[in-house]
């Protein structure tokens, strides 16, 4: 019985360091906000399939108003928020109309939360699903000024009004080159629907995720509308030389180049003693490619020794592999030690068929980061606790006192047991 008591005091001891482990308090972010308001507006299917009731013991379409008002009410005040239905007016037979049926719901504007959610409640599942047409005018709705732009399209069918093809639409959007990200969510598990909203969102750099919750489809729709408030970044066009030595120097930062099939680019950063270089590299197919490629990534010093490397292989599902890499130089005792130059070599195994252009080279993105020491919170938030330590430490102390307090009552309870 001893024995037993006193693993009971052990497993208290392991729940409170679970506890710890698992309520972290969260590091502080002091992201600078950008100048420009970002932008989202947030496409809903309305179409007659919203009717069937398969979430949460409701319809799709109470699903959707639900996660919509609680979006509403938590959207910061710097987002400018619009919404665009599709298939929500015309209940009709005739496809020519079903696919002209897109109308904007909430104008994208500085958010009237009462005002969105009274126009949210008026709908009703209706019509057709034009999906094509609805991304177009919701591109329209974003306009082309600068700043972060999404568009956020919830839907629980595929289109139904091709030959618009959707995943088509998305590339022309892409390549305005206006900054547009396209997110798209699922709200039914069906393989052709995946399909279509994947190639959807990774035209323009988005996400595709499927919902099958109310409190899904609420907990991403905010985190889309919340990722738009982040800054944006614009890339640097950069052109990496052939050899180390005719590299370009480069600084912390998001830079863009082309690469030709089987192409080596090399490119330079410096890295103090105490800092810690990490670097990330994407390389899209902007054309037809054969099926087997890969990205090798790697950092070599000044005379050719390599570093570290990072590698990443496709197989034709996805148009760009990535991969990164990460390298600490060591402290020093002398202050005014120099930097190190470090080289960084990527090399594609793209390779295309006949016919097909292989100018200009491969789109390329490359991230630079170079920080000081990793074990400062603000970097890496301590090792995933960020300033949870000190909470860790007291749940320790007390599941340790708890357990020992347990098992001293426990034998003196067996004591006096054994003395009556």
């Amino acid at each position: 019985m001893i024995r037993t008591q006193r693993l009971a005091a052990g497993v208290c001891a392991l729940l409170a360091l679970a506890a710890g482990l698992a309520f972290p308090a969260a590091a502080s972010a002091g992201e600078p906000a950008g100048e420009a308001h970002p932008k989202v507006d947030l496409v809903l299917d309305v179409s007659g399939s919203m009717r069937a009731r398969d979430i949460d013991g409701g319809s799709r379409m109470a699903a959707a108003k639900q996660a919509f008002n609680e979006v509403l009410d938590a959207t910061p005040e710097d987002v400018r928020l619009g919404i665009r239905t599709l298939g929500a007016n015309y209940p009709g037979e005739d496809r020519r109309t079903g696919c002209k049926d897109t109308a904007q719901l909430y104008p994208v504007s500085s958010l009237d939360r009462t005002e969105a959610k009274t126009a949210v409640a008026t709908l009703s599942p209706t019509g057709w699903t034009p999906i094509g047409p609805a991304l177009l005018k919701a591109a329209d709705d974003l306009g082309t000024d600068a700043g972060s732009k999404r568009i956020v399209l919830i839907s629980d069918g595929e289109d139904t009004c091709a030959p618009l093809d959707p995943c088509e639409v998305a590339r022309e959007i892409a390549a305005k080159g206006i900054g547009m990200t396209i997110d798209t969510l699922g709200l039914v598990p069906n393989t052709k629907l995946r399909k279509q909203l994947s190639c959807i969102a990774e035209a323009t750099g988005g996400t595709y995720t499927s919902v099958q919750h109310t409190d899904e489809l609420t907990d991403k729709v905010n985190q889309l509308v919340d990722r738009a408030a982040d800054p944006v970044v614009t890339p640097v066009a950069t052109e990496g030389a052939a050899q180390c030595t005719a590299a370009p120097s480069l600084k912390s930062g998001l830079y863009t180049d082309r690469e030709e099939f089987g192409q080596q680019r090399w490119y330079r950063v410096d890295v103090r003693p105490g800092q810690e270089l990490r670097a990330s590299v994407s390389v899209a197919a902007d054309r037809a490619v054969h099926p087997d490629y890969g990205v090798l990534l790697r950092a070599v010093t000044a005379h050719g020794r390599e570093i570290v490397r990072g590698e990443a292989a496709g197989n034709g599902r996805t148009d760009m592999v990535s991969t990164g890499l990460r390298y600490p130089k060591a402290e020093s005792d002398d202050d005014n030690a120099p930097a190190e130059t470090v080289c960084l070599q990527v090399t594609n195994s793209f390779s295309a068929a006949s016919g097909v252009k292989t100018t200009p080279g491969l789109p390329l993105e490359l991230t630079v980061d170079v920080v000081g020491d990793p074990a400062q919170a603000s970097d890496v938030a301590s090792f995933g606790l960020g300033r949870g330590w000190w909470l860790l430490g007291v749940l320790v102390l007390t599941g340790f006192l708890a357990g020992l307090i347990w098992g001293w009552v426990s034998r003196w309870r067996v004591a006096v047991w054994r003395t009556n």
